[in-house]
């Protein structure tokens, strides 16, 4: 008997407790469950396992390359500043977590599939990357608040589930203003901002006309290339912060910000200037490096899930990644992005001004790749409910939620709120917040607490989808009757573009949303 001890202690040390086997694993089971040949198992968990550990490699890039920045901002400001970047934190935490996630987004997706299956929430959520950034959230605070590890992955896993279906149904209304059709829903953790967007285009936009009447320059779209996006933004913010500095601390003191970690010392003004652009580039390809592992995994891991799903809720919506909106407008995704980024920049000024001072909020700097994903999505649902007015309005105000949300949520992380990044999407925020405080009720009382937010979430969802969704409500019926509804995309270059998930979408380096079922 001592030998099968051994080898039962060897499995779940060396291997389930190790996420990079686990999620070899899960995507070989998910992949024999499907048929495929031995060839095609043995490939997708080798390349699903490699994703994680490339996923790894990048978050040793993403700590490297930030903590510089951290110290300027501390030393120009007196107050922590963050970069919210889903894909570093996720990095970051998988060192500690990573086990404890991989078994919760199992679980999640199982229950999310239950609800599915017997509940009006017919959502499937093929969002991969989605769902492993919420269960590494939920996995994060749970483990903060000081849950042991079975209610973590238990607890965590019921509530991601239930969000899995919650979340497109609430936003379906206006996701069906949107497309014109019930064809698909969005799955998505930046739900929020687009039911803000769509809510505040039905206030102000009666008479506005579409955005999609406008002409764009086309010098702005090397915007939509993520990693060009990431490394531009980190640079402007390097070596704006770096100067900020430099007039506040010192040339002595900081020429000495690049020293850590094994780093030198920046010898003149002009050195100091390009370890700053150098730090930020290094940022770019450290997010590009986490965004390739996690495509890589979920290239493989996706398609078994979602397989597994068509079978086991047949007629199910599927819930698609935020570009997925894109094509239907393509000007609004520009503009809601800008919006969304102003918006950053004035709670940025907000928060300097009145949040840190007030409440010790962290400062949350503007990145542009989730302004670009959340407010270029925000944009396409302001613009279907209410033109211009809407997407500029709705997507400046989903730039307000995806900074002051992020900066709440930074006192539940923990010892990860310290770090100098964090997650950037509104449903991270406000629900990360949410479960955060109620987990402090302690470990009998925080558990029931938590399951109670869940069992509430869940009814409203069910009741929304009975009473608002099924009933057929257009959240663009007022603006109708002022102005003839432009119809969505249909032509056969936009479904074309629809049903790979638009040209638009950013290139490699950004998750890609899966195809619809039936789609390979």
């Amino acid at each position: 008997m001592d030998w099968l001890i051994s080898l039962a202690m060897f499995l779940v040390n060396e291997i389930l407790s190790q996420p990079a086997y686990l999620i070899g694993l899960i995507t070989a089971a998910g992949l024999i469950a499907l048929k495929k040949t031995a060839g095609q198992i043995v490939g997708g968990a080798l390349k699903a396992t490699l994703g994680f550990l490339l996923i790894g490699a990048g978050a040793g890039l993403v700590v490297s390359s930030l903590a510089p920045l951290g110290g300027m901002i501390q030393g120009a400001t007196g107050a922590h500043g963050v970069i919210p970047t889903n894909e570093a934190i996720v990095g970051i935490a998988q060192a500690q977590f990573g086990a404890r996630v991989a078994w919760l987004m199992i679980l999640g997706f199982a229950v999310a599939l239950m609800l599915a299956r017997f509940t009006p929430l017919r959502y499937v959520f093929l969002t991969g990357h989605h769902m492993l950034f919420m269960a590494t959230l939920l996995t994060m605070v749970l483990a903060s608040s000081g849950q042991s590890s079975v209610s973590v992955v238990v607890v965590g896993g019921l509530l991601l589930g239930i969000l899995l279906v919650a979340m497109p149904a609430f936003a379906h209304p206006w996701t069906k203003r949107v497309t014109g059709n019930n064809s698909i829903a969005i799955g998505h953790f930046g739900t929020a901002g687009y039911i803000v967007a769509g809510a505040t285009g039905q206030l102000v936009g009666k008479r506005s006309r579409s955005t999609e009447d406008m002409k764009l320059p086309e010098g702005l779209r090397f915007l939509r290339d993520s990693m060009v996006a990431t490394a531009l933004s980190m640079v402007l913010i390097y070596v704006i912060m770096s100067l900020v500095h430099l007039a506040k601390a010192g040339r002595a003191t900081a020429f000495k910000a690049f020293a850590a970690d094994g780093g030198s010392a920046a010898g003149d003004l002009g050195n100091y200037v390009m370890q700053s652009v150098m730090q930020g580039l290094r940022f770019g390809i450290a997010v590009a490096v986490i965004l390739f592992g996690v495509r890589t995994i979920l290239g493989e891991l996706v398609p078994a899930f979602q397989g597994i799903a068509g079978r086991f809720v047949p007629g199910a919506v599927p819930s698609l990644d935020a570009p997925i909106v894109f094509p239907y407008a393509q000007n609004a995704v520009l503009i809601g992005f800008l919006a969304s980024f102003v918006g950053g920049l004035v709670s940025l000024g907000l928060l300097t001004w009145v949040g840190h001072p007030a409440f010790g909020l962290a400062l949350v700097l503007p990145g542009l790749v989730p302004h670009f994903f959340t407010g270029g999505a925000a944009g396409v649902y302001g613009n279907a409910t209410g033109g211009r007015r809407g997407a500029v309005l709705g997507a400046f105000l989903n730039g307000v939620l995806i900074t002051f949300l992020p900066a709440l949520l930074l006192k539940v992380l923990g010892a990860f709120g310290k770090e100098n990044t964090t997650f950037g999407d509104a449903d991270f925020g406000w629900f990360g917040t949410l479960i955060g405080n109620a987990a402090k009720a302690g470990a009998t009382g925080g558990v029931l607490v938590m399951l109670a937010l869940g069992a509430v979430l869940l009814g409203a969802a069910i009741l929304f989808q009975k009473r608002v969704v099924d009933t057929g409500w257009d959240p663009g019926a007022r603006r109708d009757a002022f102005l003839p509804r432009e119809a969505p995309a249909t032509s056969a270059t936009a479904v074309a573009e629809i049903r790979v998930h638009a040209k638009i979408t950013p290139p490699p380096g950004a998750p890609v949303p899966p195809p619809p079922p039936g789609q390979h």
